[in-house]
């Protein structure tokens, strides 16, 4: 269960990369990218936060490339895990909502600093209840694509999230 939700905490930042466009709310945003492959890998993020949102991962191909690299603390990811996970997250998160705090992208990155808050049901190895995090998310893109992910979370926020140990005695 522990690797179920390093690998949620892992893709689900990468997830909320832009929601500017959205009806849910975004606290603040970067002003308009400069430039067109800022502007293109901007495009990208969103295309994968939409198909959080609505667990369709049918556009993910167009914004996330073939050799697409999640590189979390349980190894390396692929794309086909994003895509697995797309509709994982969809059912055990249904009212997840995104703020971006900031967002900043270039010919090359997409960095994000994101507020995501909601109810998990418990099915993920995560407890039944609400969640409230940050993160901060490094994308790097090649051509528009996204090839490459990290993610930072403070270390308090993701304890928040873990269940809680057994009682002393127990195994």
């Amino acid at each position: 269960m522990k690797k179920i939700l390093f690998f949620f905490l892992g893709c689900l930042p990468f997830v909320f990369t832009s929601c500017n466009n959205s009806t849910e709310s975004s606290t603040a945003s970067a002003p308009p990218a400069s430039n067109s492959m800022a502007e293109k890998n901007l495009a990208a993020s969103r295309i994968v936060t939409d198909a959080f949102r609505s667990g369709d991962a049918s556009k993910i191909d167009s914004a996330v490339a073939a050799d697409f690299v999640d590189h979390t603390d349980r190894g390396d990811m692929g794309r086909d895990s994003l895509k697995k996970m797309i509709a994982e997250i969809h059912k055990e998160f249904p009212d997840m909502k995104t703020d971006v705090i900031r967002e900043v992208a270039d010919d090359d990155y997409v960095f994000s600093l994101m507020h995501f808050t909601g109810t998990s049901n418990g099915q993920m190895g995560m407890p039944k209840g609400p969640y409230d995090m940050h993160a901060v998310q490094v994308v790097r893109f090649k051509d528009g694509k996204a090839v490459e992910h990290w993610e930072y979370m403070q270390p308090e926020e993701m304890m928040k999230m873990m269940p809680p140990p057994p009682p002393a005695g127990k195994k």
